[in-house]
């Protein structure tokens, strides 16, 4: 039995945008109500040696979250470049269970791909590696899966994870003069990208001798989760001066906090990771200096490439290419940390120079 890889997977830009591509174009192909679609692999042939009429399943944390809406429409945009269709189902809640119905919905449709952020970094195995036994070729996005030794998926990093968790450190350390009590407030206790994160940012926090980390907090993407867990860290921790929120739902729900209790915000500053189009007011009346991301939607656009790509022979392995379409750049998949990967690019940091440039 083939098994869905756990090691993780590195592929350089080039080749993280070719893979994309194809992964969109699998996407596009598919039906929305997930089924009667053809067996996967029996598409046409189509230029630049991507099939056309390829199916390919967008499985996101959830269908709620505007970060994960955001990086679906990139992957239906690259799909209907390449011919092919999207087909985005997922449940409301960021677990495991809530995903695993997509997933055989996928597996019946006789999708060309799945490309899907995990809730959980094992939960859903059993199911991929059914699916890769049928096959269906697997894409993880934004929040890896980890399901054994077998290098039969591909990674779409949305940037390097150890980066990703150093610079949130950094950025809160400039802040805060690099000296005072600080909390995390995560999405889902086992979301996979989020512990990653996380890992990295406990590391650098050893260059910072004079900020210690309280406590680490989980809103499940949730506002109203959020709401509750950020309100038990400003009365748990009187002396707390900086959270870092790595996950948009959460950073949102606490600048929004923030900006209505100035009391609270003249003593805490707050960081991490989200949307310009929803940060864009916080950062223009000073409740938050500094936030940072990548672009969510090249993000689902590249692992639509990708899935695309694989989707139409080319193979998951270290040195293979592919291309990205207006990402305009070819991605090669390479091996780091056990995973074979590719990498979207560096985060962005957003401040008043800057935010009124982008949209998302």
């Amino acid at each position: 039995m083939t098994g869905i890889g756990a090691g993780r997977r590195t592929l350089v830009p080039a080749a993280s945008a070719v893979l994309a591509g194809g992964v969109l174009a699998a996407c596009s192909s598919t039906s929305n109500d997930g089924g009667g679609s053809s067996p996967a692999g029996s598409a046409g042939a189509s230029s630049g040696g991507i099939k056309s009429g390829l199916t390919v399943y967008f499985i996101p944390k959830d269908t709620q979250n505007p970060y994960e809406v955001l990086a679906d429409e990139g992957g239906q945009k690259a799909l209907k470049e390449l011919g092919g269709k999207v087909v985005v189902s997922s449940g409301t809640q960021d677990t495991a269970a809530a995903q695993q119905p997509s997933i055989q919905a996928a597996i019946q449709a006789h999708a060309d791909a799945i490309v899907i952020a995990g809730n959980d970094p094992s939960a859903l195995c059993p199911s991929l590696n059914t699916a890769a036994r049928q096959g269906i070729k697997i894409v993880a996005f934004d929040s890896d899966v980890q399901c054994g030794d077998s290098p039969n998926h591909l990674f779409i990093n949305q940037a390097d994870t150890k980066t990703i968790g150093t610079s949130e450190v950094d950025l809160l350390a400039k802040q805060i003069n690099s000296e005072g009590q600080i909390a995390i407030l995560s999405a889902a206790a086992s979301a996979t990208n989020q512990n990653s994160w996380i890992k990295y940012m406990k590391e650098q926090l050893k260059k910072y001798p004079k900020m210690k980390l309280v406590d680490t907090v989980y809103g499940n993407d949730d506002p109203a989760t959020s709401l509750s867990v950020l309100q038990g860290l400003i009365s748990g921790y009187p002396n707390l001066k900086g959270i870092i929120s790595p996950t948009t739902v959460g950073i949102s729900t606490a600048a929004q906090y923030l900006d209505t209790h100035s009391d609270v915000a003249k003593r805490i500053t707050l960081t991490g990771l989200g949307l310009p189009s929803e940060m864009r007011k916080y950062i223009k009346d000073g409740t938050v200096e500094s936030f940072e991301l990548w672009n969510p939607s090249d993000l689902g656009y590249l692992a639509g490439y990708a899935a695309a790509a694989l989707a139409s022979g080319t193979p998951l392995q270290e040195g293979a290419t592919f291309e990205s379409g207006s990402l305009k750049k070819t991605y090669t998949m390479q091996q780091g940390d056990g995973e074979l990967s590719v990498v979207l690019g560096p985060p962005t940091v957003f401040d008043k120079s800057n935010i009124d440039d982008f949209n998302f």
